[in-house]
């Protein structure tokens, strides 16, 4: 059995601001969402060390320097884009210099940490383009090329995986049948990646090196809408997204 991981798991929360109209009349109401409960049930099952920073919380949580960042083995980042990181309060707010948080992520991949990039509609490149990881430190760290425009495929009739390489450590001996997905970034494999899984021609599952640590790119998602609850509830979720981190954290 490996060593339990320490783990910094970043996003996958969201803000909404919803409009009711009613003939003449309108109200508003506000409701905060999570949408990484499964995963995080399934890391911290597999005996792991996890701490959640939630994406409004990043200005004032996620770590500012190397001393910081090293705590962790890995760092995985889902469905929130780099402006996040990049327009700390007191950047955006105050015109005051702060560290490039996603600098210190490269950095802390180059020394030998993991990094896990999952998709969503703020990852990669995402929605509208918004998510911009393309244009910040990691587009050299993550083991894919990410498109300069929106890069979202919606596959509302699913689409199935194509496991390559069933053998690959990084699948952690799960089967080569997933669930359907019902979406994806899409993602080009860099030279010299490993594409372990597929969605049709484009990349699932890639992973790669950066100097002395190592970089997963997952490019659908972790919980819906991408992920349906058939692929949630799998009898594979956890293990999966377990072997992931042991592989990508080098353990």
């Amino acid at each position: 059995m490996s060593s339990s991981l320490k783990v910094l798991v970043v996003g996958e929360s969201w803000v909404k601001h919803t409009i009711h109209m009613k003939g003449f009349d309108q109200f508003h109401s506000t409701e905060y969402e999570e949408g990484a409960g499964e995963f995080i049930e399934a890391i911290t099952e597999g005996g792991n060390d996890l701490t959640y920073i939630r994406g409004h919380e990043i200005s004032l949580r996620f770590p500012r320097t190397k001393e910081e960042i090293d705590a962790f083995d890995v760092v995985v980042i889902s469905d929130i884009g780099s402006n996040s990181f990049l327009l700390p309060d007191e950047t955006f707010l105050r015109s005051e210099t702060s560290p490039n948080r996603l600098s210190l992520v490269a950095d802390f991949v180059r020394r030998g940490g993991g990094l896990v990039m999952v998709g969503g509609y703020l990852s990669f490149t995402g929605i509208d383009g918004k998510a911009r990881f393309g244009m910040s430190p990691l587009s050299e760290v993550l083991p894919v090329d990410m498109l300069p425009y929106d890069d979202r495929i919606e596959r509302s009739e699913g689409v199935s995986v194509d496991v390559c390489l069933p053998e690959h450590a990084v699948l952690g001996g799960t089967p080569d049948e997933w669930p359907h997905l019902l979406g994806y970034n899409q993602l080009i494999a860099k030279p010299g990646a490993t594409v372990v899984a597929r969605c049709g021609e484009d990349p699932m599952l890639v992973v790669g090196e950066y100097g002395n640590g190592r970089a997963t790119a997952f490019a659908s998602d972790l919980a819906p809408h991408w992920a349906p609850p058939e692929f949630v509830s799998w009898e594979h979720y956890g293990r999966l997204w377990n072997a992931i981190l042991d592989w990508t954290s080098g353990n």
